[in-house]
């Protein structure tokens, strides 16, 4: 008996330290017809067995855990890239045929891609805002850009904001944001380095992004004179060069720890200028000439072909940014997602050239979905499955609750967003109760709220209209009336879903000079 245990111990222990051989039962059952023993010593035997297997199934296990573990580790790095007044239309992947975008395009092949998503706003600044703190425009902190708030004076996110950079920093990743910032107008508490991002380059205000050739540029806390650079003239360094190449040298820096960049490209918002030889694939096209002027923005004469250029630019950018995860082997576990952040402001919708907007009505400063309805891509080869798409609605307050959801905590402050990694990795997808966004510009006050197919817009103290996006995707059949259900309904949370501000009030403003 003391034998025949022996030899199965020295089986069960070279299992369990990875030798090849017989299994543990296959040399029991070759053994078992030469053991006589009695009831008490078979018992006996059968409750060293079963302690031992579970034994050798739990070390079996942990070491599955440990090799899974290694080969995808817990913290993937996470990108966003975040393209400035570019439409839904201008991408490939969502149908567009004249600029050509094949990096996007093979970025969504190989991912996801979300046919309703959602930015935070018409225009940038409340957009940005409302990505970096999960909050909607209606409780969010910036709800409007820095000109058109009741006072005149810019209101930027507080140090009181969670931020998903703070999320992420708590977490242990590097964290950082090469390109538009402005959230921090007035240069406070505002700026990245004080909410949450451990580098930055770029602009923290407005206007200095409206120029690709800056005098000034941002690097953390120092204003750094691009040497060189004449604004007016457009000479010298063109910033699109810079952003990238940031974006690179960070990518570099901190591949060996998990990291967050936000690259928040200017392509392609105003001014439309882009150097001379990048032009050529589009001046070949022969395409009618929309003559830009300059003023504020220093603006190339040729619109259609240099905003096609800037465009086809910045896809290339994107490439080298894929090929540098390629190349340090952090491609696999690199979550990677691109969208813009409100519609399009170049494509005339009168005289529609590029068709910016796709199937949609409206641009820039529209709550109709041409102005908040957004192409969106993602891509992260360890866990979406390529060719995908998601009709899920979701909306730029939902990526701070699914960066959470990633590291597998809750966020720090309430957010309005729910997790969309769900719909990423192809789970069960819970869906908003509502969405909602207020405008308040020239066009303004205009309110906006949807639930499942249906959408409610009002023109604060002249009007509502009420479409079905499922049957009317172009908000062409205004279907309200005072009585109809769904617009009740839709009124009621419309009433419910905003917090006041005391510099965004929904009354009728006109933009004030500083």
């Amino acid at each position: 008996m003391k034998n025949d245990l022996k030899q199965l111990f020295q089986v069960f222990y070279s299992k369990t330290h990875g030798s090849d051989g017989p299994s543990l039962m296959q040399i029991f059952a070759r053994r078992l017809p030469d053991i006589r023993m009695n009831t008490e010593k078979l018992l006996a035997l059968r409750f060293v067995l079963l302690a031992m297997t579970m034994v050798y199934m739990s070390s079996c296990n942990r070491a599955s855990s440990i090799r899974s573990s290694q080969e995808h580790p817990d913290k993937p790095n996470i990108i966003f890239i975040l393209a400035d007044d570019l439409g839904y239309g201008d991408v490939g992947f969502n149908g567009g045929n004249k600029i050509n975008t094949p990096v996007l395009d093979r970025l969504a092949a190989e991912g996801i891609v979300f046919t309703r998503h959602y930015a935070g706003s018409a225009v940038c600044g409340p957009s940005r805002a409302s990505l970096m703190t999960g909050r909607h425009t209606g409780r969010s902190t910036v709800r409007g850009n820095p000109k058109w708030t009741k006072s005149g004076k810019p209101v930027d996110i507080s140090s009181e904001d969670n931020t998903v950079a703070k999320e992420l920093k708590k977490a242990g990743y590097r964290t950082g944001i090469v390109g538009k910032w402005a959230l921090a107008e007035n240069l406070g508490e505002g700026k990245p380095n004080n909410q949450g991002f451990d580098y930055f380059y770029g602009f923290n205000r407005h206007g200095p992004a409206h120029h690709y050739y800056p005098e000034k540029i941002w690097e953390n806390d120092n204003h750094i004179r691009l040497e060189g650079n004449v604004m007016m003239d457009k000479i010298g360094r063109y910033s699109q060069d810079l952003f990238t190449q940031k974006a690179l040298d960070f990518i570099d820096r901190e591949s060996k720890n998990p990291f967050f960049l936000y690259l928040a490209y200017t392509i392609p918002h105003y001014e439309l200028t882009i150097p001379e030889e990048q032009k050529t694939e589009y001046y070949q096209k022969n395409w009618p000439l929309r003559k830009l002027k300059m003023g504020h923005y220093r603006n190339d004469e040729n619109g259609h072909v240099t905003y096609a250029s800037m465009v086809t630019r910045m896809d290339k950018d994107i490439g080298l940014i894929l090929s540098k995860l390629e190349e340090l082997g952090i491609d696999e576990n690199t979550l990677v997602i691109f969208t813009s952040d409100n519609g399009h402001e170049y494509d005339n919708l009168k005289n529609e050239f590029f068709n910016s907007n796709g199937i949609y009505r409206g641009k820039k400063r529209d709550l109709y979905e041409g102005g908040i309805r957004m192409p969106f891509a993602a891509r992260w080869p360890a866990e979406i499955a390529p060719g995908t798409k998601s009709d899920h609605a979701s909306a730029f307050w939902d990526f701070l609750p699914t960066v959470c959801d990633i590291l597998e905590t809750r966020p720090s402050a309430s957010t309005d967003g729910i997790s969309y990694l769900p719909a990423l990795t192809g789970k069960e997808q819970a869906d908003h109760k509502y969405l909602y966004w207020e405008f308040n510009e020239r066009k303004g006050p205009i309110q906006a709220l949807m639930q499942e197919d249906w959408k409610l817009v009002h023109f604060v103290g002249k009007k509502y209209e009420l479409y079905n996006l499922k049957d009317d995707p172009g908000e062409s059949n205004d279907l309200y009336t005072d009585d109809h259900p769904e617009a009740k309904k839709l009124k009621k949370l419309m009433g419910s879903a905003r917090t006041e501000h005391p510099e965004f009030p929904l009354v009728k403003r006109e933009r004030l000079k500083r």
